[in-house]
């Protein structure tokens, strides 16, 4: 199935993958939305994908997102594009959201953290892990890096947790991807603890869309409505068959939800 638009129609969209994840997680959104019209750029946040820099170079969510915001500093003002945040991507299209929302157009939060403007930007992680028992991150890995002054805790999913709570209903070619491309990463919560909150006038400016993934085992779907509920959205859509890889185990799905957000507000 094709969704072209009209080349009035037409817009930059700017994909933004999970923790832990690249820019190769898109490899089958990228051309779907190509096809239908519009321009399409896929990142590697800093120590991710095929970026240069290691972990132990970043400290902090700017660090990390430096790529994303080099990227919004190159748009000229007069263009605006649609952001997509996936899985922990959330976090790293609030900071551009705060940063530059006159360059932005729409921001769609998919199966992403969607912080607010009320508490500091660690607040829908602390919730997330707080609720999330121990023994429910399987084999997933945490290490502490960093010294004792500046503390940062990696982590890097499991081949159980992978097949199990993130990528269940993708193809084994997918899971076998992941386990060779995934890199660890962070969550940055030291970091996030000790910031200010988004702001209303930035971040709390830019339209946001939420696409709830309903058999995501990951962020299970009560906690995407708890976070929609907690700040508040434009419009949630919903993904009914689509796991935590929505890019992967629903392509077509989401080619044709960001097709008609971008549509209706971009």
């Amino acid at each position: 199935m094709e969704f072209k638009v009209s080349s009035k129609q037409r817009a930059r969209i700017v994909l933004v993958h999970g923790v832990c994840h690249g820019a190769w997680c898109w490899y089958k959104l990228k051309p779907l939305l190509e096809a239908s019209g519009h321009d399409v750029t896929a990142l590697d946040l800093s120590a991710s994908g095929v970026d240069p820099r290691s972990l132990d170079d970043i400290r902090t969510l700017e660090d990390y997102t430096k790529p994303l915001l080099e990227f919004m500093a190159s748009i000229p003002q007069d263009e605006k594009v649609v952001l997509v945040g996936h899985s922990m991507g959330g976090l790293n299209i609030a900071v551009a959201m705060d940063m530059y929302p006159e360059k932005i157009g729409v921001a769609v939060f998919l199966s992403a953290s969607l912080p607010d403007a009320k508490h500091a930007p660690s607040y829908v992680l602390d919730v997330y892990c707080e609720q999330i028992p121990a023994e429910e991150w399987l084999d997933t890995k945490f290490s502490s890096i960093g010294t004792p002054e500046n503390p940062l805790t990696s982590m890097l999913f499991g081949p159980k947790f992978i097949s199990l709570k993130l990528y269940q209903l993708c193809s084994p070619q997918d899971v076998a991807l992941a386990n060779a491309l995934l890199r660890s990463s962070s969550l940055f919560r030291e970091d996030l603890c000790k910031k200010s909150p988004f702001t209303k006038e930035g971040f709390g400016s830019v339209k946001r869309i939420y696409v709830v993934c309903s058999q995501d085992k990951a962020i299970p779907k009560n906690f995407q409505l708890w976070q929609i509920e907690n700040f508040g959205v434009d419009e949630v859509k919903e993904i009914e068959n689509a796991d935590h890889m929505a890019m992967l185990s629903t392509p077509q799905e989401l080619c044709q939800c960001l097709v008609e957000i971008t549509k209706k507000y971009a």
